[in-house]
């Protein structure tokens, strides 16, 4: 519920930093920009990827950190960027892929909510989530305020995003958040699910791996996500009568695939419930079910309001189930890897 004033404090706070960061860039503008991250970072980043290649045409590479953790590989960056993402700024690998980075000669960014971490403390470059200490295991208002972060880097990296369109983002989800007790009754239909799929297309397909993170986590759901392109070439044949597939449906580009994607499930009888807006009536006419925030929102501005409702959902299905969805069993905090 904290994160519409998290989403201005954040973008506030950060947007005189990367003013000047943009400067840099202009000067320095890197050929290739790499995203280290693990978790719902990794997902962030996976949004990170979408977004700034679409907006700029610098491509984009997920970091797999093993590479240097375990095999002791040494990569070439120049003329690269590398980003760092992680909550806690304690994520041991992605930390030690930045400071690899950094020796190589790269340009180094780190995007975490602790100012005093590890991270911090290895990257040139820190632009800082403002979600106050986030004390649930699942992570909420740090994911979107990364998301909010990445929009800002991308637009220091040329993007031509409006200030005044991110600056609309907080109000987004608020709208969202109005539909708390909507998706609270929905969550009880879904009680004893134990299996489902998540599906979104382009800017929307972090909040797929996202979502069903959330479920997994949360309310020990068997759920995956997928892109809708990779849901066809084979995942899809699991699908019988019932099965419960969530869908993000906003307007714009990734629509008609979909579009498509709502018409061969429900074809197939499968149970499917699509988180959609006001922009996008269409969506509610394919689907079992539709969460449809109270709002206009453009696709680009779409992927933070629309993973309210689904946190939202995760949160009332544990709670359905008897569990504790801030403190589910086996994890904690911070997880570190090498």
């Amino acid at each position: 519920r904290e994160q519409p004033e998290t989403l201005a404090r954040t973008l506030a706070s950060q947007l005189p930093k990367i003013e000047k960061f943009k400067a840099l860039m202009t000067r320095r503008k890197p050929r290739l920009v790499v995203l280290a991250a693990r978790g719902t970072s990794d997902n962030a980043a996976q949004f990170g990827r979408y977004l700034i290649e679409i907006t700029t045409g610098i491509p984009v590479s997920l970091a797999a950190p093993s590479v240097h953790t375990v095999y002791g590989a040494r990569m070439n960056y120049k003329e690269a960027l590398v980003v760092a993402l992680s909550q806690s700024g304690e994520s041991t690998d992605t930390n030690q892929v930045l400071e690899q980075a950094r020796k190589a000669g790269a340009v180094t960014v780190g995007i975490t909510n602790e100012s005093r971490s590890s991270l911090a403390g290895i990257a040139e470059h820190v632009f800082l989530v403002r979600a106050g200490r986030e004390k649930s295991v699942a992570a909420t208002k740090t994911y979107t305020g990364q998301l909010m972060v990445l929009y800002l880097l991308a637009y220091a990296l040329g993007a031509k995003l409006r200030i005044a369109g991110l600056e609309g983002i907080a109000d987004l989800a608020a709208s969202a958040l109005t539909l708390e007790t909507e998706v609270a009754v929905l969550a009880e239909r879904y009680r004893f699910m134990h299996h489902a799929v998540v599906v979104g297309r382009g800017l929307n397909y972090a909040n797929s791996l996202e979502f069903a993170l959330k479920m997994k986590e949360t309310s020990y759901v068997i759920a995956e996500g997928f892109s809708s392109a990779d849901f066809l070439h084979g995942p899809i044949a699991m699908v019988e009568p019932s099965f419960p597939a969530f869908l993000f449906a906003p307007s714009g580009a990734a629509w008609p695939s979909m579009q498509e994607m709502l018409m061969r499930l429900q074809g197939l009888k499968a149970e499917t419930v699509a988180i959609t807006d006001l922009r996008n009536p269409a969506a509610g006419n394919l689907a079992s079910r539709v969460i449809s925030i109270p709002a206009r929102i453009p696709e680009i501005y779409s992927p933070i309001p629309y993973i309210i409702p689904a946190q939202l959902f995760a949160a009332a299905l544990a709670m359905e189930k008897n569990l504790d969805p801030d403190r589910p069993r086996t994890l904690s905090k911070v997880t570190q890897n090498r």
